[in-house]
C-alpha cells in the first residue's frame, strides 16, 4: 500500500456537509491500490469502559482519474458530529489512517482520528435550488436579434451582411430579443446569462463607461425591465454579466483622474503606479491583461466597493434580475465576493451568483461567495474527446472524474456546464464541422450533473473561429437554420425537465470506457429511476455488451420510447448513442 498517495483532509471536497443532517467524506489513494475501505467513525463523546467506541461503513469506489483513486461514502452522524478514520485493505495488508498518521492497528487515543467538529446548517453550501433545473442560453445581445433599427449605432452594418470583426457593429438590440423569445421557449430554454448591457464603449461592453446605464444601442430601461417580465411570464430567469475587476477607460472616475491627476478625489479607486497617469504608449496603472482602456478597479477602496455593491443590489431590486455571472472574478479580493454576496442575498435570498474561474475554484466555492463557476475543466474534457478527437475514451474518463471529484456533490450539482462561449471558438468548428459528433456533445453536456448552458445559435449549426468569429450574427431565416439539429436538442431538454435522472438529480458514475472502440457507458441514478447511456465516439459500427444486469429491470429505449429485450447487448451506428432506462 502506498502511504505516499493516500490523502484525505477535513475539509472542502473530501470532508463537507452535503445537507443539514448528511456528512459527505472522500478518500484519495494511488490508483488500483486499495482492494476495500471502510470509513470507521463515531461520535466524539460517545465513551465506555472499553474506550471510544465506533463502527464502520463500507466506502464504494466513486472513479478513477489517471493517478489516483477516489473512495466515498455517506455518512448521518446521529449528533451531527464525527470523529473519523480510514480501515483501508491492498489485498491481505491493512492499514489505518487518521489524522495522526498510519497504523497497523485501531489506535485508542481519540486524538489519531480526523475530527468533523459539528455540522452547523449554515455552513452548509446551498446554491438557490432552482439552478440545477436550469438550461441556460448565452446571448451577446449586440449579435442576437435587430428590432429596432432607430437604435444603430451609425457605423451598424447590415444584419449578416459580412463576418464580424473586432470593432463591428450589427445593431442586436433588446426588441430584438423579445421578438424571437418563443424560439427559447420552444427550445426549452429557462435561463437567458447576457454579457454586458451597459453603457460601453465597444460591442462587447465589456469596458464599462456606466455601470448604472444601459447602452443606448440595446434600448432603454423601461425596454428592458419589459424583457425580464417577457422572460418571467415565460419560465425563463435572467442573469446579467458584470465587470468588477475593471472599469473601462471612459468611465468617469477614470477620466476624471487623466484630467486632475493626483488631485483626483478618484485616485484611489484605481492601482497608479506613479503620477503622472498616461495610458500610452504604456500603461502605468493595472489593466485587465495589459489593456489600456481596462484600466482595474482597487476593490479594497471603501468607495469602490459600495458603489460596486449598490450596482449589484440595484438592477435585482430595480429590474428583479435573477442572477450576475462576474468577469475575471479570480482576479478581485475575496474579502470583495464576500460582501457582495451578502449584499445581493439581502436583496433576492435565491439570486444565482457566477463567477468567471478557469482553474481550481475551490476556494471561491465555500458557500460564502459564489454559487458556481463556469467550469471550463468540465469543457476541456469533453471537447477533448467527443470533438477534437485530443483523449481516447479512458482519458476522458478520467478527466471527469477528476473533474466531479474536485467539488462537493452540492457544488457540481449547481456548476455551468457550458461547451462554447464568447471567448472559444465555436463547438461545430471545434468538432471539424461534423454534426454527428455535435449531437454527442450536446448529449453529453445535457445529460450531467450541474447547469447547462447552450451559446446563441449553437443549436442551429453556427459556426466561426475563435472572438471576433464566434460573435457572429444569429441567423433567423429558417431555410438556413439547422432544424434537425435544433429538435435534437430541444428533445434532450424535454428529457431533462421530465426524467428526474437525466439531470441534475441523477448521480453520475462511468461504467465502461473502451480504448479500443472509443466508447463510453454511464449510469445516471435517482432512488427510482437508472438511465444507462452510452456514446460511440467512433466512425465505426460497435457492438456494446453493457456492464450491467437488465434482468427483471423492463427496459426501454428512452429516444425512441421502444420497448427492448432483457438484453444488455446493444448496436450502435457511428457516432451512435443509446439512452436506456431501467424500472
Amino acid at each position: 500500500m502506498l502511504k505516499e498517495a493516500i490523502f484525505h483532509r477535513p475539509i472542502n471536497n473530501f470532508a463537507y456537509a452535503y445537507d443539514k443532517e448528511k456528512l459527505h467524506i472522500r478518500l484519495r489513494a494511488k490508483r488500483n491500490d486499495l482492494t476495500k475501505a471502510y470509513l470507521i467513525y463515531g461520535d466524539p463523546y460517545e465513551w465506555s469502559e472499553d474506550g471510544w467506541q465506533n463502527r464502520t461503513k463500507p466506502m464504494h469506489l466513486e472513479g478513477t482519474d489517471e493517478l489516483f483513486d477516489y473512495w466515498f461514502v455517506e455518512i448521518k452522524p446521529e449528533y451531527r458530529r464525527l470523529r473519523y478514520g480510514f480501515e483501508l485493505y491492498s489485498g491481505n495488508d491493512l492499514l489505518i489512517h487518521g489524522e495522526g498518521g498510519f497504523k497497523n492497528h485501531y489506535p485508542k487515543e481519540i486524538s489519531f482520528y480526523y475530527c468533523f467538529p459539528f455540522l452547523n446548517e449554515t455552513d452548509v453550501f446551498h446554491a438557490p435550488d432552482w439552478v440545477q433545473d436550469t438550461v441556460w442560453y448565452q446571448i451577446f445581445p449586440e449579435r442576437f436579434a435587430n428590432g429596432n433599427p432607430e437604435l444603430n449605432p451609425k457605423e451598424a452594418l447590415a444584419w449578416g451582411s459580412e463576418e464580424p470583426k473586432p470593432d463591428s457593429f450589427f445593431g442586436g438590440d433588446f426588441e430584438g430579443i423579445i421578438e424571437h423569445i418563443d424560439h427559447l421557449v420552444d427550445l426549452g430554454i429557462t435561463g437567458i446569462y447576457f454579457t454586458p448591457i451597459f453603457q460601453s464603449f465597444s460591442n462587447h461592453k465589456y469596458d464599462t463607461i456606466d455601470y448604472m446605464e444601459i447602452d443606448s444601442q440595446f434600448g432603454d430601461k423601461e425596454t428592458f425591465k419589459r424583457l425580464v417580465e417577457i422572460c418571467h411570464q415565460k419560465g425563463i430567469k435572467v442573469m446579467l454579466d458584470a465587470v468588477f475587476n475593471h472599469s473601462g477607460l471612459f468611465f468617469a472616475p477614470f477620466q476624471d483622474v487623466l484630467t486632475n491627476q493626483e488631485a483626483s478625489v478618484y485616485k484611489d479607486w484605481f492601482h497608479f503606479r506613479e503620477f503622472p497617469v498616461k495610458p500610452l504608449p504604456v500603461p502605468n496603472y493595472d489593466t485587465f491583461a495589459f489593456t489600456h482602456m481596462m484600466p482595474k478597479l482597487n476593490t479594497e477602496n471603501h468607495e469602490v466597493k459600495e458603489y460596486l455593491l449598490e450596482v449589484g443590489r440595484y438592477w435585482i431590486r430595480e429590474f428583479d434580475i435573477d442572477g450576475w455571472r462576474l468577469d475575471v472574478a479570480n482576479e478581485v479580493d475575496h474579502q470583495f465576493w464576500r460582501e457582495f454576496r451578502k449584499a445581493v442575498k439581502e436583496v433576492k435570498p435565491d439570486a444565482y451568483i457566477l463567477g468567471e474561474v478557469w482553474h481550481d475554484s475551490m476556494p471561491w466555492l465555500q458557500g460564502d461567495q459564489f454559487d458556481a463557476v463556469m467550469n471550463y475543466p468540465f469543457t476541456e474534457a469533453v471537447l477533448g474527446y467527443l470533438a477534437k478527437d485530443e483523449l481516447h475514451a479512458e482519458e476522458f474518463a478520467e478527466k471527469i472524474t477528476t473533474v466531479l471529484t474536485a467539488y462537493p456533490k452540492n457544488v457540481n450539482q449547481a456548476a455551468f456546464n457550458l461547451l462554447g462561449s464568447h471567448d472559444t471558438p465555436r463547438i461545430l468548428t471545434v468538432s471539424n464541422n461534423s454534426k454527428e459528433k455535435l449531437r454527442l456533445l450536446f448529449l453529453f453536456q445535457l445529460s450531467f450533473m450541474g447547469s447547462p448552458c447552450i451559446y446563441y445559435g449553437d443549436e442551429i449549426g453556427l459556426t466561426g473561429e475563435n472572438d471576433p468569429g464566434c460573435r457572429k450574427c444569429m441567423v433567423w431565416e429558417e431555410t438556413d437554420q439547422d432544424r434537425n439539429l435544433f429538435e435534437f436538442v430541444q428533445k434532450l431538454i424535454e428529457l431533462r425537465k421530465n426524467i428526474a435522472a437525466f439531470g441534475s438529480n441523477g448521480d453520475f458514475q462511468i461504467l465502461e470506457a473502451n480504448r479500443q472502440t472509443n466508447h463510453i457507458v454511464y449510469k445516471k441514478q435517482t432512488k427510482t429511476e437508472t438511465l444507462l447511456i452510452t456514446i460511440n465516439n467512433s466512425n465505426d459500427s460497435i457492438a456494446v455488451s453493457i456492464p450491467y444486469d437488465f434482468t427483471d429491470k423492463n427496459p426501454v429505449d428512452l429516444w425512441s420510447g421502444t420497448q427492448m429485450e432483457e438484453n444488455s447487448r446493444i448496436n450502435l451506428d457511428p457516432y451512435g448513442f443509446s439512452i436506456i432506462m431501467l424500472k
